[in-house]
């Protein structure tokens, strides 16, 4: 991305826009964005609790899963963008992790093949890189081994759509989305630490995690729908980079519970990527599409932990 003196003006108002996952953490708050800017919003929704979520934040609803392409072919056909954030987020195995990519990878798939050929926004979800030795930032390559590579080659294939016609971008999402003490890595750390009765962390606790308040990684959905260049990566990094022990020693004093450092098989088939020192920047995001978290930071938001 060239860096640009000037914000990226907003190229699409007031759009029809299909949304895989607009019932979770991320997704309402992006639909609850979308709507109140003036555009009209339909949801993928399981079931009746689902769809009546996305009423609840003014959008319409299909009913469908993420398995359900033909469903997804039909709402993306008929909409004027399309936002890609549903995931399955099973963490139990490696066997159940890598049937979440190839689903989530089947459906991204679909969905740009129907927009082929059609300038339409299409935004796609990642996570943010990790380089050695410094913050990634939004040149930097997805990875694309380890336990979540999968993902990041489907992110690269996805982009790859703007030569086919598609104003596709990608919006990298840091370890935590949080809103009200809840959300991503920090929220896994909190549901880990009630079940073990520690509050605990891999190796040193030193390494660090980008964080972003789910309504401030919202307003950047909107400003890549409306306006980002096809083929363009956004990071929706509000904090730099948290100290894992100190988002642990948060989440320990506000249950009650002790601060320790565990072995990182602990945490399952991510544990290392919970153990990787990944900081992010979004310094160009920021300076092109005008985007200025405002809402807490993360170790701010845990403060609302209940015990």
């Amino acid at each position: 991305m060239r860096q640009q003196s000037h914000h990226i003006r907003a190229l699409e108002q007031d759009m029809q826009v299909f949304i895989t996952g607009g019932t979770g953490l991320v997704g309402t708050a992006v639909v609850r964005e979308l709507t109140t800017h003036g555009h009209r919003v339909t949801g993928l929704a399981r079931s009746d609790r689902a769809a009546a979520v996305l009423a609840e934040h003014g959008a319409e609803s299909i009913r469908g899963d993420l398995g359900d392409l033909d469903g997804i072919r039909r709402a993306a056909s008929t909409a004027d963008g399309v936002v890609h954030l549903a995931f399955r987020n099973d963490f139990g195995s490696a066997g159940a992790l890598d049937a979440a990519i190839a689903e989530e990878t089947a459906a991204i798939e679909a969905i740009g093949a129907t927009l082929r050929g059609t300038g339409k926004p299409f935004v796609v979800v990642s996570g943010t890189p990790w380089i050695a030795g410094r913050a990634s930032t939004e040149t930097d390559p997805l990875p694309v081994d380890g336990p979540v590579g999968g993902r990041g080659r489907t992110v690269q294939a996805a982009l790859g759509l703007a030569e086919d016609g598609v104003r596709v971008s990608a919006v990298r999402l840091p370890r935590t989305v949080h809103a009200d003490g809840q959300g991503g890595f920090a929220g896994l750390l909190t549901g880990m630490a009630r079940d073990a009765g520690v509050s605990g962390y891999p190796g040193d606790g030193t390494q660090r995690w980008p964080a972003v308040h789910a309504r401030d990684a919202a307003v950047l959905f909107r400003l890549a729908l409306e306006a980002a260049p096809a083929g363009t990566a956004w990071h929706a990094v509000a904090d730099e980079g948290d100290a894992v022990r100190d988002i642990a020693a948060v989440i320990g004093r506000r249950l009650g519970l002790p601060v320790e450092s565990v072995p990182v098989e602990r945490f399952g088939p991510i544990g290392p990527v919970f153990a990787m020192d990944q900081p992010a920047s979004s310094a160009r995001t920021r300076a092109e599409l005008g985007w200025e978290p405002s809402h807490p930071s993360l170790l701010a938001d845990l403060e609302r932990l209940e015990p």
